[in-house]
C-alpha cells in the first residue's frame, strides 16, 4: 500500500507552512471532526431521551460515540466511560477505587509515566492509609519492564498504574506480561493509554487492562477524556453521584450531562483514522491487534500491513490496517530524525528503548532545550521543550524538572518537515 502523506493532509484546515512536531501535546485537527462537532451544536438537540426528536438525536450521539470509542480500543460500548479529561476520569476512578483500601493495602506506580497516572493513586492511598510502591525504569535504555514491576508486587497489592507509552521518551512497556504479573496477585490494572492510542492498534483485553483512559484530542479528535473497562468491572464500583442520575453502567461514573458535540467529534474522529487506509484492512483484523499486542511483549518485529482488505470490512478492521499504516510511516521518519540528531555534535537522545513510540527527547551540551525550542519556532518548527507533566521520568533520567527538547511524529508528518527540523536544528548548534 502507498501511504499517501499529501492526500491525508489535504483533509487537514490548520496544516500549512507550520511543520508541527508538538503532535504529543495535541495533534491538529481534521475538517470532518470539526464539521461534526458544529453540526451537533447547531442541530436541534435536548437532554437524552426517547420522547421528542431532539432527545433522541443527543441519545444518538451518545450510543453512536461509545460504539466508535469501543471500536477504536476494542472494548464494550457499555464499558465506554466519557469525563472532561485523562486526568479528570483518573481522579474520580481513583476516588471510587480507593473507597476499599485499608491501612497496609499497596499501590504501584512508575517512574515512567505521565504525572496523571502517578499523582492521584499517591494521593488517594495517603488518604487510605495505604502504601505506595514505585517501579523504576533503566535509565540508560528507558525500559520499564516486567521484572522492574514484579520486585514492587506483594499479596498486599491492590492497583498497578502502569503507562501504555511513555510521553516523554516513547518507551512502550509489555503490557501483557504485566498485566499477567498483576491479576497473579489479584490487583487491578490501569493503563495510561493517552501516548499510545495515538499510533498503535490497542485492544485492551489483549494488554490485559482492567482500565485504560485515552485523549481523543491526542489523535485527531476534541479535548475530552475517555475511559474503557469490561462492564463487569465497573459495574462493582459505587462512585459518588447525585441521587436522581443514573445508577446505569457506565452513564453512573458521567457526572451531569454530557457535551454531545464532542461526543459527535469524537464519532468522526475514529471514522477519520478508519478512513486513513481504506484499502488495506488485513483479514482477522482483530487478530492481528492482539498478535500485535503479545508480539510487543516479545520484542518481535512488526508486520507490514498486508493489502487487500476484505470487501465490506468492519470499522475495527479498518481501524486496525490504518493504525498499522500510520505505524510504518511514522517508525520511517523516526529513524531519519534519529539519525539525523546523532549526527549533530554534542546532542543526546533519551528515547533509547526498543518498542517505542515516534517521539524523541534531545537535549544538548552547551544548549539550553528552552532556546532551542525558542530558535524553532523562528523557523516555523514546533517542536516545545521541558518535562511534559512526565516529571517522574525527567528526574529519573537525570534531567531534573527541565526535561529536554520533544519532537513527536504524527500521521501528517512529511519527509521535508524532518528536513526543514534537522536543519535548523543544525543551524541552531551552529
Amino acid at each position: 500500500m502507498t501511504y499517501d502523506v499529501d492526500a491525508l493532509r489535504a483533509r487537514f484546515p490548520s496544516l500549512g507552512a507550520t511543520a508541527h512536531f508538538d503532535g504529543p501535546g495535541g495533534s491538529q485537527v481534521p475538517a470532518a471532526v470539526a464539521d461534526a462537532i458544529r453540526d451537533a451544536m447547531t442541530s436541534s438537540l435536548a437532554n437524552r431521551g426517547r420522547v421528542t426528536e431532539a432527545e433522541r438525536a443527543a441519545d444518538r450521539i451518545v450510543t453512536e460515540s461509545r460504539q466508535a470509542m469501543a471500536d477504536l480500543l476494542a472494548a464494550e460500548p457499555s464499558g465506554v466511560v466519557f469525563g472532561r479529561s485523562m486526568t479528570q476520569l483518573t481522579y474520580d476512578f481513583a476516588r471510587t477505587l480507593a473507597k476499599t483500601w485499608q491501612p497496609g493495602d499497596e499501590v504501584v506506580v512508575t517512574r515512567l509515566d505521565h504525572d496523571a497516572n502517578v499523582r492521584p493513586w499517591v494521593q488517594v492511598a495517603a488518604a487510605a492509609g495505604a502504601t505506595v510502591r514505585w517501579a523504576g525504569f533503566d535509565p540508560e535504555t528507558g525500559e520499564l519492564t516486567p521484572d522492574h514491576v514484579a520486585e514492587v508486587l506483594s499479596d498486599r497489592t491492590r492497583l498497578v498504574a502502569v503507562t501504555g507509552a511513555s510521553n516523554l521518551i516513547g518507551t512502550r512497556p509489555a503490557l501483557p506480561e504485566i498485566a499477567r504479573l498483576v491479576h497473579e496477585r489479584g490487583a487491578l490494572f490501569f493503563v495510561d493509554g493517552v501516548h499510545l492510542a495515538a499510533h498503535r492498534p490497542v485492544d485492551i483485553t489483549a494488554f490485559g487492562a482492567d482500565f485504560f483512559v485515552c485523549s481523543p484530542y491526542k489523535f485527531f479528535g476534541p479535548h475530552c477524556g475517555v475511559l474503557a473497562a469490561r462492564p463487569e468491572v465497573l459495574a462493582d464500583l459505587r462512585p459518588d453521584k447525585l441521587l436522581p442520575s443514573s445508577d446505569a453502567v457506565p452513564e453512573r461514573f458521567e457526572a451531569g450531562t454530557l457535551p454531545y458535540e464532542l461526543l459527535a467529534g469524537c464519532t468522526a474522529t475514529v471514522d477519520f483514522i478508519a478512513g486513513i487506509a481504506p484499502d488495506s484492512a488485513p483479514h482477522g483484523a482483530r487478530d492481528s491487534a492482539r498478535g500485535d499486542a503479545r508480539g510487543d511483549a516479545r520484542g518481535d518485529a512488526r508486520e507490514s500491513v498486508p493489502n487487500g482488505a476484505p470487501v465490506g470490512a468492519g470499522r475495527r478492521e479498518r481501524l486496525v490496517a490504518s493504525l498499522e499504516a500510520v505505524a510504518e510511516h511514522e517508525e520511517r521518519l523516526r529513524t531519519r530524525v534519529e539519525a539525523g540528531l546523532l549526527e549533530l555534535p554534542g546532542v543526546t537522545v533519551w528515547s533509547r528503548a526498543k518498542l517505542r513510540t515516534p517521539t524523541l527527547l534531545a537535549t544538548f551540551a552547551d544548549h539550553d532545550p528552552a532556546d532551542a525550542y525558542r530558535f524553532l519556532a523562528t523557523l516555523d518548527v514546533n517542536a516545545p521543550a521541558g518535562s511534559f507533566y512526565a516529571i517522574e521520568t525527567s528526574r529519573h533520567l537525570g534531567l531534573g524538572d527541565t526535561g529536554g527538547l520533544r519532537i513527536g511524529l504524527a500521521a501528517y508528518t512529511t519527509d521535508s518537515e524532518v528536513d526543514r527540523l534537522l536543519d535548523g536544528l543544525n543551524r541552531f548548534l551552529s
